[in-house]
């Protein structure tokens, strides 16, 4: 058993010929860590699953993979440049790829459809007609993010994602979930039955993230490491923290630091130019995407981790990775104080008011000078992650979630290839 929640054994493999196909449209696969381990939870309860994403930059290259057991059909994709034109067009390719791989993986028991966008319903629906399964795994609330990322206010493209984020709720059989304010929302917004709808938080994988001996070297020469580390766009709130860092230099004469900044987004140049417009070159770092080891080599040095995403409608309500990926290797956290990010850290984290800038390079300074109360910080996150928000506890739910989806349903055929035989239309 994974967890102390009892789930009905329609979702185990001792059922034979129970097939799962996972549609990605937002990242890569293994790189987007919550697919990746819902996949492995899925394998290890006799799952065959398969995956349908774009392929990587630099990683997750290959168009065909089997890792681990898992079945993995990427596709080409350009990401979005040049406004609203630019997200039809990338959309577009990817909804083709999407149902053309779909066809060459052939009947499946549960299609589940990560967003954003809130465009795979599209593809699920038609595999709904042939028989599967509906699971809505929200990611992002959408209209929220189109909110937080443009600044265009409720215009006409947000009623648009509003109708489409509401087909989408239409749509599924059960909707997961990543914390309890999306809940709430597929509830109230989407007119979801609360049994319908199942928190399956992330969490980082202990077993790839754990501490290992600070390299100082890492600090430039400086007795403190700062680190960020996240997706660099325009709601992440990595200007907030430049600013934070010019404050913190200026006004509170605090040099004694060096700061990385580890990982990319659209936000990435404009964020390098920023940071030298500051004149903080010398005392800020950016890496760009870095391997697993060495984003730990980093985090096992750093003194203070920054989450300074600011409050907005999508911010607030959001867990944040990097928040979790700290607290797992045990670093002290100053964030902006949002709803959620207070639910994730609680003690493992101090807070700024929203999105003040000053306070937050106060908190900053006051943590550098009081090693205790990093160490205690640190300790509180890991036994936070190992416990309440471990990803036992939403391995349990992610498996509850199937066996509801999947309740009173006889498992798709297949013959000795592994592949399904079409079966005759209801």
């Amino acid at each position: 058993m994974l967890g102390d929640t009892p789930f009905d054994d329609t979702a185990r493999g001792d059922r034979p010929g129970r097939r799962a196909l996972i549609l990605v449209e937002n990242l890569s696969v293994p790189f987007d860590r919550r697919v990746w381990q819902e996949c492995t939870t899925l394998r290890d309860a006799g799952w065959e699953v398969h995956v349908v994403c774009p392929r990587g930059g630099k990683r997750d290259t290959e168009p065909e993979a089997v890792i681990d057991g898992v079945r993995i059909h990427r596709y080409p994709l350009r990401a979005a440049t040049g406004g609203p034109a630019g997200y039809l067009r990338e959309y577009g390719s990817a909804l083709w790829h999407t149902v053309r791989l779909a066809r060459k993986v052939g009947p499946v028991d549960v299609v589940h459809a990560c967003n954003p966008p809130d465009l795979l319903f599209l593809p699920a629906l038609w595999m709904k007609r042939r028989g599967a399964r509906f699971v809505f795994d929200q990611h992002d609330l959408v209209p929220e993010l189109y909110l937080s990322r443009f600044g265009r206010g409720e215009d006409l493209l947000h009623r648009a994602v509003c109708a489409l984020e509401r087909l989408t709720y239409r749509a599924a059989d059960v909707v997961l979930a990543t914390n309890e304010s999306y809940r709430d929302v597929a509830v109230r917004r989407g007119g979801r039955r609360p049994g319908d709808v199942f928190v399956v938080r992330s969490a980082p994988d202990i077993d790839r993230f754990h501490p290992v001996p600070p390299e100082p070297e890492l600090k430039r020469g400086k007795p403190h490491l700062l680190c960020y580390l996240g997706v660099m766009g325009p709601q992440d709130g990595v200007d907030y923290a430049l600013r934070a860092l010019a404050k913190l230099r200026d006004e509170l004469g605090r040099t004694d630091w060096h700061a990385v900044f580890v990982g990319a987004g659209d936000s990435f140049d404009a964020m390098v130019e920023l940071s030298r417009r500051l004149g903080l070159a010398e005392h800020v770092q950016f890496t760009g995407r870095v391997p697993d080891a060495d984003l730990v080599r980093y985090l096992s040095t750093a003194d203070v981790c920054l989450s300074p995403d600011p409050r907005n409608p999508l911010n607030d309500v959001s867990t944040m990775n990097k928040v979790l990926e700290y607290m797992v290797m045990g670093r002290p956290i100053v964030s902006f104080d949002l709803k959620e990010a207070r639910v994730s850290a609680g003690d493992a984290a101090v807070y700024a008011p929203a999105n003040d800038e000053a306070a937050f390079a106060g908190l900053v300074a006051l943590l550098l000078d009081d090693p205790e109360e990093r160490a205690r910080m640190g300790k509180i996150g890991q036994e936070r992650i190992g416990g309440p928000l471990s990803w036992r506890k939403s391995q349990a739910s992610l498996l509850a979630a199937y066996a509801a989806a999947c309740r009173d349903r006889a498992p798709v055929p297949a013959d000795g290839a592994g592949r399904a035989r079409k079966r005759p239309r209801r």
